[in-house]
């Protein structure tokens, strides 16, 4: 007769406990062991960098690997530069001459071009010295009725002449000093800057096949080994900074409104030190169902805000994936 009992007994209980678990009633409750359901149940998230070339190519080194830490300007690989170093020397190049030719328009001729200007003016001044000599002889001798007026006027012209002569070389040597028109000196002008821009452009696109890390990271993952080819924008490594990993938590809607923007949590993990700190950089605007993958009996069936918070700096590295439980926010 007692058995019986106890069987009645035990179904009544376990009856009991499963309508109290249906209800919402936390198990920890239910059983006397306390009630934690202030504390509010997440993990840890990163948000990884991946790093890919802009262009397809042969990855030729790779010196970084997954689980490794790098430095911010560390080396994570080289997709084959060749061409992309040829291009940067052609660049190069083609920039010092358009250079060469834009100075060379401001400089005017050079000093032994400009002296053979000169030369050339000292002679015909000689000349003309000659011809008004000759000139002034056959003035008087025709004043006299000694020469013919035909004489006279080859003295005439020759001195013309050399006088003509002397001035164009006069102001040629101005002219050999001067630079180049102004609508010269700005094509060439525009011809510099196209140049620098092309070099900028070769010596950008050299770098991206040589990306550095942008910041202190772990490395997350490799996608790829040296030798193998890579399609252009697949990425080769993922980095993980320390400041991109965060904390995500649910909170019930009865407590969304003691969350506020920069407000420090403090959180716990399996095997943590106690007094982890973060503070909190997102508030979802929009209510949703308790993630099944952090549910609890207590929280089933209610409508929670995710919260996003960033762990302070100096502590404990956190991984991905690592539950985490939040503890309530403070009452105002």
């Amino acid at each position: 007769m007692k058995r019986p009992r106890l069987l009645a007994f035990g179904a009544a209980a376990i009856g009991l406990l499963m309508v109290l678990l249906w209800w919402g009633a936390p198990l920890s409750a239910v059983l006397g062991f306390g009630n934690d359901s202030g504390r509010y149940l997440g993990y840890v998230e990163g948000e990884t960098s991946l790093i890919a070339p802009p262009v397809a190519g042969r990855l030729v080194e790779r010196p970084v690997e997954r689980g490794g830490h790098v430095k911010k300007g560390d080396r994570l690989f080289v997709i084959d530069p060749v061409l992309a170093r040829a291009e940067v020397v052609r660049a190069e190049a083609a920039l010092a001459e358009s250079k060469s030719r834009y100075e060379n328009l401001l400089t005017g001729k050079r000093p032994a071009e400009q002296e053979v200007t000169r030369a050339q003016r000292r002679e015909a001044e000689a000349a003309l010295v000659q011809a008004k000599l000759d000139y002034q002889r056959q003035s008087e001798l025709l004043a006299r009725g000694i020469n013919a007026r035909q004489a006279y006027d080859q003295a005439e012209s020759q001195m013309r002449q050399l006088q003509a002569r002397v001035a164009s070389l006069s102001a040629q040597e101005q002219v050999n000093e001067l630079a180049a028109r102004p609508d010269e000196i700005a094509a060439a002008t525009a011809t510099v800057g196209q140049n620098q821009a092309n070099l900028e452009q070769a010596r950008k696109k050299l770098d991206d096949q040589m990306p550095v890390a942008p910041e202190d990271a772990l490395v997350e993952n490799t996608f790829f080994n040296v030798g193998e080819w890579v399609p252009a924008g697949t990425p080769v490594v993922s980095l993980l900074p320390a400041f991109r990993v965060k904390l995500r938590f649910y909170i019930p809607q009865e407590d969304v409104a003691r969350a506020r923007m920069d407000e420090q949590v403090s959180f716990t993990c399996d095997s943590c030190p106690p007094d982890l700190k973060a503070h909190i950089i997102y508030v979802s605007p929009r209510a949703e169902y308790t993630p099944p993958v952090i549910y609890s009996q207590s929280a089933r069936a209610k409508l929670v805000f995710l919260i996003e918070a960033r762990p302070d700096p100096g502590q404990m590295p956190l991984f991905p994936g690592l539950p985490v439980t939040v503890a309530p926010l403070p009452r105002r």
